[in-house]
C-alpha cells in the first residue's frame, strides 16, 4: 500500500511503468490497466494513442527489462514504431540535468520529478501527498514565473512517525527548528538560502490563524523570545513564522514549505545515501553518530543524526550545527543532480513519494500545477550559484549565561537589502553581468533641473495617501513643480518604478537622484500626458516605498566576503 492507502495492482514498481511515447519520442509515465484510477478526477480528454494504439487501450504489463512485442497490424497498414523496453530509463539531456536547481528538504525531489517526467496522473498521486495549511495574507495568492520569489523552508522538532521517540521534545506541537529562507532571483541566475537560527532573539507579531472549524483567531504576539517559538506554541502556523521572519529581516516570504523528522531520513534513503565529510572521528553517545573521519555515506537514522548532533562539531552549539546542515544540503543537492539519479527512474520516483509525504505547503502552491510550474523555475538556477549563508549575529548582551543570540545591527542589514533588491551574492553569466551594466547605465548622463521635470504620480501599493505626500514633497521640497497626483495604479507592485519616453531620460535621471531610485527601477517605455496635455513620466510607488522625501537607494551589490558563506557545488568537511 503507497502513502495514499492505494494498492498498486501485483506490486508492479512504477519505474517499469515507463513507455515510450510514439507520437513524441520521449518516454511517459503510463500505469498498467489494472492500477487504481487517481482520487482526484482529471479533466475529460480525447482518447489518446497510447504505445501505438488508438482509443485508450495499452499493452499489457510485461516482467520488467524484457522486450514489449508490437502491436498486431494488417499487411497493408504502415509499420508503427517500436513502444520500446518497459522499466528503460527516459532519455534526459546532460545540459537540462546539469542545470536542475535542489533545495532543501521535500522539495528538491518534487522539482526532480516534476521537471523530468510527464506523467500528469503520477503527479496528482504526488499532489494528494502533500499537505496545505491556509495561512492568508502572510502568503502571496499565487505563484509568478516572472518574478523573484522568495520560500521558507521549516524543518520542525515535531515527533511523527515510527522510529522517532529519541529526537526532539517528547511533547513537542513542532517548533521551528530549522529555518531557511530562500531567494531565487528574477532572472534565474542565482539563489541565495539564508539560515535564520532557532536561538535567535525576535519579536513574534499578532498573527491570524485559521481553525478547524473554518473560523479565524489571532494569536498574540510576543517580544524578545526565541525565533523558534514563532511555531507551534499557542497555535502558531506557518503563517507566523513567515511574518516573524518579515519583521526580523525586512524580507517577506512568498511561500512556505515545512518537513519534520522524517524528512532527512525517507529523502537520503531513496538516493540511497547522501556523502559526508568530517575532520575528525565523531563518536557522538547522545546523537549516536558514529563517523570516521575523512568521507563517509549516511542515510536514515544515520543522516538525521548528522544535521541534528549539536556535541560532534564546532562549539556544540546551534551556530554550528547549522554550518553543518548547509554542509549536508549542498552534498544532497549535488546526489540528486547526479547522473545516477536523474537518469534513474525508480530513484526519481521513490525520492518523490517520501519527499512530497513528508511536506506541508501553503495553499496557493498546494496544486499540481503550480508545484511543476516551480520546479520548472527552480531547474534554471546553477547549483554553483546557489549561496548558503547565515544571518550575521551576536550574543545576547542581556544574558550572563550566553544561550541566544541576536541580530549584528552592523552586518545583517547590508545582506538582508542585498536579498530584497535581487542582488547575487556570487558571479553570474557574461550576458546577465552585460544587462545589469546596462541597467546601471541608465543612471549615467546628464540630468535635467528639477523645474523642467514632468510626472505623474501613482499609487501601486504604498499606504493610503503616499501619492499625495510624495506630490507635495517634490512641489514643495524639491522643486519638482510640475508633477501631479493620477490616484491609484491598476495593480500593485512590489517596488516603485518610473517609466519615461527615451526623449525624458535627462527628467529620469533627476527624479531617480531626488528619490533614489536605482537603474532597475527606471523603465524606458511610454510617457503619459498630464493635466496641461504634456507628456509627462509615470511615477508608481511600490510597496517598498518608505515616504514622503525618504530616499529608496536600493542595494546593487552584495556585500562582499560574507562570514561563513559557501555555496551547493563545493565539497566541505564539519568541523
Amino acid at each position: 500500500m503507497d502513502a495514499q492507502g492505494h494498492g498498486r495492482a501485483n506490486d508492479v514498481d512504477p519505474a517499469d511503468q515507463w513507455v515510450l511515447n510514439p507520437a513524441t519520442g520521449e518516454y511517459e509515465l503510463r500505469l498498467a490497466p489494472a492500477a487504481p484510477q487517481s482520487p482526484v478526477p482529471g479533466p475529460r480528454r480525447a482518447a489518446p494513442v497510447r504505445n501505438g494504439a488508438p482509443g485508450g487501450r495499452t499493452t499489457a504489463p510485461v516482467a520488467p527489462g524484457r522486450d514489449v512485442p508490437p502491436p498486431r497490424r494488417r499487411r497493408d497498414a504502415p509499420e508503427e514504431p517500436l513502444p520500446g523496453r518497459r522499466g528503460r530509463r527516459p532519455v534526459k539531456k546532460k545540459s537540462n540535468a546539469k542545470k536542475a536547481l535542489l533545495w532543501t528538504g521535500g522539495t528538491m525531489a518534487f522539482v526532480l520529478v516534476a521537471g523530468a517526467t510527464t506523467g500528469w496522473f503520477y503527479l496528482k498521486h504526488l499532489e494528494g501527498n502533500v499537505g496545505t495549511t491556509d495561512v492568508g495574507d502572510a502568503a502571496a495568492s499565487s505563484f509568478s514565473k516572472d518574478e523573484a520569489f522568495n520560500i521558507l523552508v521549516i524543518g520542525t522538532d515535531k515527533r511523527t512517525g515510527e522510529g522517532n521517540d529519541g529526537y526532539g521534545d517528547k511533547g513537542s506541537v513542532g517548533h521551528a527548528d530549522t529555518n531557511i529562507l530562500l531567494h531565487v532571483a528574477k532572472d534565474r541566475s542565482n539563489a541565495t538560502a539564508l539560515s535564520i537560527p532557532r536561538d535567535l532573539i525576535v519579536d513574534i507579531p499578532d498573527c491570524s490563524t485559521k481553525q478547524e472549524d473554518g473560523s479565524e483567531a489571532v494569536v498574540a504576539g510576543q517580544d524578545g523570545v526565541r525565533f523558534n517559538r514563532s511555531l507551534g506554541e499557542r497555535g502558531r502556523d506557518a503563517g507566523c513564522t513567515m511574518r516573524t521572519v518579515e519583521a526580523a529581516t525586512g524580507i517577506k516570504p512568498d511561500h512556505f514549505v515545512m518537513a519534520d523528522f522524517n524528512a532527512v531520513k525517507t529523502l537520503t534513503s531513496a538516493v540511497d545515501g547522501v556523502e559526508v565529510c568530517v575532520e575528525k572521528a565523531v563518536d557522538d553517545k547522545q546523537s549516536k553518530l558514529r563517523l570516521p573521519a575523512g568521507t563517509s555515506k549516511v542515510a536514515g537514522e544515520q543522516a538525521l543524526a548528522f544535521v541534528r548532533t549539536r556535541h560532534a562539531f564546532g562549539n556544540s552549539g546551534d551556530l554550528d550545527r547549522i554550518k553543518v546542515q548547509q554542509q549536508f544540503l549542498g552534498s544532497l543537492m549535488r546526489k540528486m543532480t547526479s547522473g545516477d539519479t536523474l537518469t534513474s527512474p525508480t530513484k526519481l520516483l521513490k525520492l518523490a513519494e517520501a519527499a512530497t509525504e513528508a511536506l506541508t505547503v501553503d495553499k496557493a502552491i498546494g496544486n499540481v500545477g503550480t508545484l511543476k510550474d516551480i520546479a520548472l523555475e527552480l531547474k534554471k538556477v546553477p547549483t554553483k550559484n546557489i549561496s548558503f549563508m547565515t544571518v550575521p549575529v551576536k550574543d545576547n548582551p542581556a544574558e550572563t549565561v550566553k544561550a541566544t543570540v541576536v541580530v549584528d545591527e552592523a552586518q545583517a542589514p547590508a545582506i538582508f537589502e542585498a536579498i530584497k533588491n535581487d542582488v547575487s551574492f556570487t558571479e553570474v553569466k557574461t550576458e546577465q553581468k552585460k544587462e545589469k551594466a546596462e541597467i546601471a547605465a541608465r543612471l549615467k548622463g546628464t540630468k535635467s533641473a528639477a523645474s523642467d521635470v514632468r510626472v505623474s504620480i501613482l499609487n501601486g501599493g504604498a499606504p493610503a495617501g503616499s501619492a499625495q505626500q510624495q506630490l507635495a514633497y517634490l512641489q514643495t521640497e524639491a522643486g519638482v513643480t510640475k508633477s501631479d497626483n493620477a490616484g491609484n495604479a491598476e495593480a500593485p507592485l512590489a517596488r516603485t518604478t518610473l517609466e519615461y519616453d527615451p526623449d525624458q531620460a535627462d527628467q529620469a535621471r533627476r527624479l531617480a537622484d531626488i528619490m533614489g531610485l536605482s537603474g532597475a527601477a527606471l523603465k524606458p517605455g511610454k510617457s503619459v500626458t498630464n493635466a496641461q496635455g504634456l507628456p509627462a513620466m509615470t511615477l508608481t510607488l511600490g510597496k517598498d516605498f518608505k515616504g514622503a522625501g525618504v530616499k529608496l537607494n536600493a542595494a546593487t551589490t552584495a556585500p562582499a566576503n560574507v562570514a561563513g558563506r559557501s555555496t551547493a557545488d563545493k565539497v566541505q568537511c564539519a568541523s
